[in-house]
Order: C-alpha cells, then sequence, then structure tokens
C-alpha cells in the first residue's frame, strides 16, 4: 500500500472542499451565486469532530466536544497488529505534550485481518496491562464499511483530507479549532520526525 496524502490544509483548499470544487480550491460559479443569496450555507453546517459523542472504554458516553481546544491525535487501533506496538510511541508521546494540550484518542476497529475480536473489556485489560496506556480509550467501533461509525464516516468522507482508512493505526491530527489538519499512514510511527515536528508545530500555533 502506497503512502497516504499528508499536507496541512490551508484556507484555499478547505473553500474548496467544502465548495466541491476539488483540490484545485476553486469554487464553481454557481456554489457562490447560491452562497450570495444566502441559499447554501454549507460552510456554517458542516460538522466537526466536536459535533460527536461515541462511548468510552466502559461504555460511557464521551462528548469530544470535552476536547476543545486541545490539539487531538485520532487513531483506529487493534491489539493483535503488526502495528500494535505503537501503543508505546503513542504513550510515550502523550506523555510528552499532554500538559501541553495534546490528547491521543484511541478507538479500537475489527475491520482489518479480524485483528481486534475481543470485547472492550479485554480490550480494556489487554491495553492497560500491556502498555499501561493513561490516554482516553474508546468502545470498539467500526471505520470502514457499511456500518461505519459517524465519526469515521466524516473523517473518511466529508473532512477536508478524504480518504477510507486503509488499515489499523492511521492517524488524524486535529488542530485546537477542531479542524483536521493532517492524516499519516498506518507504517507512520507516532514518533516519527513527521508526526512530531506538525504535532509541535500545531500546539504551537494560536
Amino acid at each position: 500500500m502506497g503512502k497516504l496524502p499528508h499536507a496541512f490544509v490551508g484556507l484555499f483548499a478547505g473553500i474548496g472542499l467544502i465548495a466541491g470544487g476539488g483540490p484545485s480550491g476553486l469554487i464553481e460559479p454557481s456554489f457562490a451565486q447560491a452562497k450570495q443569496e444566502g441559499t447554501i450555507l454549507m460552510a456554517a453546517q458542516a460538522p466537526m469532530v466536536y459535533d460527536f459523542t461515541l462511548n468510552d472504554i466502559d461504555g460511557k458516553p464521551v462528548s469530544l466536544s470535552q476536547f476543545r481546544g486541545k490539539v487531538l491525535l485520532l487513531v483506529n487501533t487493534a491489539s493483535f497488529c503488526g502495528n500494535t506496538p505503537q501503543y508505546t510511541d503513542l504513550e510515550q508521546m502523550y506523555e510528552q505534550y499532554r500538559e501541553k494540550g495534546f490528547e491521543i484518542l484511541a478507538f479500537p476497529a475489527n475491520n482489518f485481518g479480524q485483528q481486534e475480536p475481543g470485547t472492550n473489556e479485554e480490550i480494556k485489560t489487554f491495553c492497560y496491562t500491556k502498555y499501561s496506556l493513561s490516554f482516553p480509550l474508546f468502545s470498539k467501533i467500526s471505520v470502514k464499511g457499511e456500518d461505519k461509525h459517524p465519526l469515521y464516516r466524516y473523517l473518511t468522507e466529508q473532512g477536508p483530507i478524504p480518504g477510507e482508512v486503509e488499515w489499523n493505526f492511521q492517524k488524524y491530527l486535529v488542530d485546537r479549532s477542531g479542524k483536521v489538519v493532517a492524516r499519516y499512514h498506518h507504517r507512520t510511527k507516532p514518533l516519527s520526525p513527521e508526526i512530531v515536528q506538525d504535532v509541535e508545530r500545531v500546539l504551537a500555533a494560536n
């Protein structure tokens, strides 16, 4: 599998995506005209990461709005994957940056190779015992297919960097305003220079 696109989303790209203008960032005349007439409010109504609520690993609902103002790294995880050791790097990254307003949100999913077959309780025991995780761990969801969770439907279909999740441990970086600003291939390790530099840059931004 090739490397997924990775880029910060600028103002013009964001406008183009909202308008359906594609990567060129151009706004279709019909859209601009409709917007001027007040018949399209897509920008105001577009969902954000904060709009979603998911159950934590104990089954308690958590609104992602509670992470407003923080930099987030969203990761779909699995317990029996070649990428599972990335949990170690994720925990190290969390401990390093959490005091600066950084959160990692882990979403176990069994979509790839049946590598997350257990119950939430089994996943919790595995993650806390083997990797001593301290960042938020959520109940198992689907990140691909007809039963895809609405959060991942947004990330893969409606967000500024669309595209299907290809495997366990794909990552999305979200800035303090709730915008998805980067996506990383599942093989890109959390402590790679690519991700660390982006996290530090977004943390430093106002």
